[in-house]
């Protein structure tokens, strides 16, 4: 008679049967023990019979030993690579336009469209922090602390801590008729550096500067000034070639003395804190990047312009740190000269684009980069003096008949890139799906976007002398 013994964790490869098949007699179970407790000299290497009086025996069946897991090299490495382009942290520097995102705009790929829509959800905070109360202390600057700025406008989990804020004033009047008074400086956005866990996330320490576009009449004013002019950043270099707006660079570089907020150009202040971030995160990975939307967008490519042209994105090896723009509903900047020197200095821009945005095709509507050729090899006598867009160009198609205004609109742009479909969309703007388009016209947006429609308009109304 066999017997078989109840095993509570039985090891792999014992042969028993379901428990209730595990139940024997008193007799049984006293022959089971004696059988265990025979000398170990009859116990055989793999079937040990056990014996006794009852003629009982216990069979036990001894599993081979489980073969060690290994992993070919190749699967290794394959298994890296896969992991190093499906997460940010492994493809940052691609997100980042190390490879002037070729491949990634057209399919757009979800990590690049959702590190655009991260970066403009950081412009967006600006509009709604901005103070459009004329009767408040803080109108038409910041309404909140650095501390809490981005948690009052819902963006508390963003990651990032905001260290200073900008003030910006261009040297222009008001507007016409004002009396020659000096425009007072305006918040013109902030400087924020990533957590430790965002960090971690990214796979660097991320540098952000964020950009609102314009408001003031002294704003629309500068950006009216379509001239060109040099940009003269660094002085053991001036490079007068590369020309900039005179609107926009002195918007940039204009300095007002009577600020409360703060002192120093816009410049200044930008390149002393963002030097400042570099040195104190040095010995890590870093990156910069710039994002604005509208004269915004152009205030963040002259910054990115500076900092590459003095030399000042270096860390704490004196390797360059890369240097990006996420530009929303951005204008032209400078010519071909400025656009060439951008290139060289490895500043890379992505212009994210409304086709039906007047504001993206100014400054230089007729002098453009497509106006400095002729028959694709004469190069014209005024192609020094053309407006050229810089980096490239992912374009949407989005319109509203009910309101115009949407077409320059930074929440229908982030509405639009919301959308799932968006990885449709082809670079040249051509095979928007409908689906996209009813997404963008069916939002609602917050009240701040129509009180800054509103405002807009009565500035410009001032600017224009109306």
């Amino acid at each position: 008679m066999a017997v078989h013994v109840p095993v509570s964790n039985q090891p792999p490869g014992l042969c028993a049967k379901p428990h209730h098949q595990q139940r024997g007699s008193a007799a049984s179970t006293a022959a089971a023990v004696a059988a265990v407790a025979a000398p170990p000299s009859t116990f055989a290497p793999q079937t040990t019979r056990l014996s006794s009086s009852s003629a009982m025996s216990l069979h036990v069946r001894h599993a081979p030993p489980a073969a060690p897991v290994v992993v070919a090299p190749e699967r290794a490495a394959a298994k890296k690579q896969e992991e190093a382009t499906t997460t940010l942290a492994g493809m940052w520097r691609e997100i980042q336009g190390a490879g002037d995102w070729a491949g990634l705009v057209e399919p757009l790929h979800p990590l690049l469209r959702a590190e655009i829509v991260r970066y403009g959800d950081l412009v967006a905070a600006t509009y709604k922090a901005f103070d459009l109360d004329a009767a408040s202390k803080r109108y038409l600057n910041c309404k909140y602390g650095r501390a809490r700025m981005l948690e009052a406008v819902g963006m508390a989990g963003a990651g990032y801590a905001v260290t200073r804020y900008i003030y910006a004033a261009p040297d222009v009047v008001a507007f016409p008729g004002g009396g020659g008074r000096p425009c007072p400086s305006r918040w013109i956005g902030y400087v924020a550096v990533a957590s430790d866990d965002t960090a971690r996330r990214l796979g660097r320490r991320d540098i952000v500067v964020s950009f609102r576009g314009t408001v003031t009449g002294s704003e629309w004013v500068a950006n009216m000034m379509s001239s060109l002019e040099p940009a003269r950043f660094d002085p053991a270099d001036p490079r007068p070639d590369v020309k900039v707006e005179s609107g926009f660079l002195s918007v940039y570089t204009s300095d007002d003395a009577t600020c409360r907020f703060t002192s120093g150009s816009c410049r200044n202040q930008l390149l002393s804190e963002v030097t400042r971030l570099i040195g104190k995160h040095k010995h890590e990975e870093l990156s910069i990047t710039l994002a604005g939307h509208s004269m915004g967008s152009s205030l963040a490519l002259l910054l990115g312009y500076d900092l590459a042209e003095l030399g000042l994105n270096r860390d704490g090896s004196g390797n360059a740190v890369p240097i990006t723009v996420y530009s929303f509903a951005g204008p032209r900047v400078g010519n071909m000269g400025f656009k060439n020197r951008c290139d060289e200095l490895g500043v890379k821009v992505l212009r994210v684009v409304n086709v039906n945005d007047p504001i993206t095709k100014l400054p230089g509507i007729f002098f453009n980069e497509n106006a400095r050729v002729l028959g694709g090899r004469l190069e014209l006598p005024w192609s020094c003096a053309c407006y050229t867009h810089v980096g490239v160009e992912l374009a949407l198609d989005f319109f509203k008949a009910r309101d115009p205004a949407c077409v320059h609109d930074l929440e229908a742009y982030l509405g639009l890139l919301k959308c799932p479909k968006v990885a449709k969309v082809k670079k040249d703007g051509e095979d928007l799906i409908a689906k996209a388009k009813k997404f963008v016209l069916e939002q609602s947006f917050d009240t701040w976007r129509f009180q800054m429609a509103a405002i807009q308009f009565g500035e410009l109304v001032q600017a224009m002398g109306m």
